[in-house]
C-alpha cells in the first residue's frame, strides 16, 4: 500500500516538475475549491498533497487561500442562488426559521471557533450563513480566520496518513488526535446546539 501511495506522489511530483508552475498551482487551488463545494472529496488529502508536491509553506497558502475562496463561492450560490426559493418553501417551517436565527444572532468569535473545529460540516456552515441575514464581511473574515487551523489540521493528518500509511505509531496517534478532534467539536456542538 505505502509503495502504491509513494508511486502516486511521485508522479503527481514528476507532473508538477515539467508543468508550467501556474498550471500546477490552478490546479492545486481548483481541486481544494472543489472540496469546498463538494464535501464528500477528501480535503485532508488534497491538502497533504498540495503540502508535499508544493513544499509545506506554499502548500498550505494554496491550500487555506483556495479553500476560503470555496467556502465563500457556496456561501454566495446559497445567499444569491437559493435563498428565496429556500424561504419560499421552508418559510413557514419553525425548525427552518429556528436554525436561520441561530445563524443570524450567532456571535463573531462563536462562528470562528466552530468552523475551526475539523469535524464541523463546513458545507453546513456554508449553507446556513448563506440562508442567513449574515454580512458578507463577518462570514468571509470568520472564514480567514477558521481555515489556517483546519487547513493546518488537515494537511497534518492527511500527510502523516499518506507519509506513514504501513507505520502503526503514527496512525495510533493520528486516530487519537481524530478522536479528541470529534469529541471536542462534539461537545462544542451540544454546548451551542448546533444541529
Amino acid at each position: 500500500m505505502k509503495e502504491f501511495v509513494n508511486t502516486i506522489i511521485e508522479n503527481i511530483q514528476i507532473f508538477a516538475q515539467n508543468s508550467n508552475p501556474i498550471v500546477v498551482i490552478m490546479m492545486a487551488s481548483t481541486i481544494i475549491i472543489l472540496e469546498s463545494i463538494i464535501p464528500v472529496l477528501p480535503l485532508a488529502i488534497f491538502i497533504a498533497i498540495n503540502m508535499i508536491v508544493l513544499g509545506v509553506i506554499p502548500g498550505f497558502l494554496i491550500s487555506w487561500i483556495s479553500t476560503v475562496i470555496g467556502c465563500v463561492i457556496s456561501f454566495m450560490i446559497f445567499r444569491k442562488g437559493l435563498s428565496s426559493y429556500f424561504y419560499g418553501k421552508f418559510g413557514n417551517v419553525p425548525e427552518a426559521i429556528k436554525i436561520a436565527n441561530k445563524i443570524n444572532k450567532m456571535n463573531f468569535s462563536t462562528l470562528v471557533i466552530i468552523t475551526a473545529l475539523p469535524f464541523t460540516p463546513a458545507f453546513s456552515i456554508n449553507i446556513a450563513a448563506g440562508l442567513s441575514k449574515m454580512s458578507y464581511r463577518k462570514f468571509i473574515v470568520a472564514m480567514l480566520i477558521a481555515k489556517v487551523s483546519i487547513v493546518y489540521f488537515w494537511g497534518f493528518v492527511g500527510k502523516s496518513l499518506l507519509e506513514s500509511i504501513t507505520d502503526i505509531n503514527t496512525l495510533l496517534k493520528l486516530g487519537l488526535i481524530l478522536i479528541i478532534g470529534y469529541l471536542v467539536s462534539t461537545l462544542v456542538r451540544k454546548k451551542f446546539n448546533i444541529e
